[in-house]
């Protein structure tokens, strides 16, 4: 039984949860047992809840990258949606994961602004969230994605990540 794990990285609001969520809707339909992390939901499902300090951060994501591993050995496809602002974040979920993808959803700080349903970025932008990547945190973005997306409605990249994870 051998799972695989797709990342889906950006900038908060970039589309990482649209795009995670199509792919494993159309992975569904295929039959294929798919899984979908979203940060932000595993965040609300731990307890205590972590923070986002930068060690409760590393933390966070140790976690999450140990869950996706642990899924994709029992044979699912997990989808993970989480920033992970750090290569170091998204190189030992990969390290962890026989079958990695790693997407990054690219899209400007002003473009993840205007669709911000949370707000996030305009608190950071009157300096009351300075923990948000890509405004008060450095977010790295990687360096060779297997995928390259354009927000979270681009076929091409839906397209492009079904085929990474392949058969």
């Amino acid at each position: 039984m051998s799972g695989a794990v797709a990342w889906f990285t950006g900038l908060p609001s970039s589309g990482k949860s649209t795009l995670a969520e199509r792919a494993r809707a159309r992975l569904v339909a295929a039959g294929v047992p798919a899984v979908l992390l979203d940060g932000d939901e595993v965040r609300r499902a731990l307890i205590p809840a972590p923070g986002y300090t930068t060690a409760e951060r590393d933390a966070f994501y140790e976690t999450l990258a140990r869950l996706a591993a642990l899924l994709a050995s029992q044979g699912f496809t997990v989808l993970v949606a989480a920033t992970a602002h750090r290569r170091a974040h998204r190189a030992r979920a990969r390290a962890l994961t026989p079958r990695f993808v790693e997407v990054h959803v690219e899209a400007t700080p002003a473009e993840c602004a205007a669709r911000d349903s949370k707000g996030l970025w305009a608190e950071a932008g009157a300096g009351k969230a300075p923990f948000l990547p890509g405004a008060g945190v450095t977010y790295e973005p990687p360096e060779s994605p297997e995928v390259l997306a354009r927000g979270g409605l681009d076929d091409a990249a839906l397209e492009a990540v079904l085929g990474a994870l392949g058969p």
